[in-house]
């Protein structure tokens, strides 16, 4: 008959060998390095029997950068180190602003800070010679310019793109010479491919359709699919039968056929044809 022992554990079994006292043998402790203390083992405190286990698992399937792989990047050496404001976006040199009419402003008027030389004396006349210059200078050619606003402000008529400059090229409206020479070269190498299928098939089974003979084959396919298309609206609205349905399919197949034909023929120029 079984007992219950409520939170208690089982009386050990009856037997004449429990009389004999016995020593307890307490398990050994495994020796652990102090860490900082080289040399000096202790033992141990509590260590449980998972920790093989535990320690497997915990390097299984564990690999440093394992997934990407260590990242190739050059380190900088310790001495190069992050300093303050080096990520900071630089800025470029200051540069001298200058206005992009400045050429033909008039000089600036003289401050009260400069003097003017004093005691200078000149026998020249210059009535006589700004009438001999005025005389023999060509005459300056003035710029053009446009006012736009109801104050009449001016501004230089060449950036603004209302004065037609390209227009007026030599090479305006033609083809470029690159573009020339490209389409010499595809040309070329079409000629030469052309050349090269006409003797490989000469050789073999094949020969090339005439320009006549091609147009007579578009012909026939253009007239075969009018005839089928006069067919094909001759037929009834309601197709309530399954032969009504199925003739229908069929010629629309037909056509999508012949239509496909059709487009073949016409976008391809040189059409090869099996002798046998």
């Amino acid at each position: 008959m079984s007992m219950a022992y409520y939170g208690r554990p089982p009386p050990p079994e009856e037997s004449i060998y429990n009389l004999i006292p016995r020593e307890e043998i307490k398990p050994s402790k495994p020796a652990r390095f102090v860490e900082g203390k080289p040399g000096i083992i202790k033992n141990a405190g509590y260590t449980s029997k998972f920790k093989g286990t535990v320690k497997t698992e915990l390097k299984k399937d564990k690999a440093p950068a394992k997934t990407m792989g260590p990242a190739k990047v050059d380190v900088s050496p310790p001495k190069q180190f992050l300093k303050k404001h080096q990520k900071e976006p630089k800025l470029p040199p200051k540069q001298e602003f200058h206005y992009p009419d400045e050429d033909s402003r008039r000089p600036a008027v003289p401050r009260k800070e400069e003097k003017p030389l004093m005691g200078l004396q000149t026998n020249k006349n210059f009535i006589t010679t700004n009438a001999v210059e005025n005389i023999m200078s060509v005459p300056k050619k003035p710029v053009a310019k446009y006012v736009d606003t109801p104050k009449g402000a001016t501004f230089n008529l060449d950036p603004s793109g209302l004065n037609p400059k390209y227009v007026q090229k030599k090479d305006y409206g033609k083809t470029p010479e690159y573009l020339n020479r490209r389409k010499e070269e595809v040309q070329r190498a079409q000629e030469e491919y052309e050349a090269y299928v006409k003797e490989h098939f000469r050789r073999g089974a094949m020969k090339s359709l005439s320009e006549a003979e091609r147009q007579v084959m578009l012909q026939g396919l253009k007239d075969n699919w009018e005839l089928l298309h006069h067919q094909y609206q001759g037929l009834s609205v309601v197709t309530d039968t399954a032969p009504k349905k199925a003739r229908k399919e069929r010629m629309e197949a037909e056509m999508k056929q012949l239509e496909r034909d059709i487009e073949a023929i016409q976008k391809h120029k040189t059409i090869y044809v099996a002798n046998h």
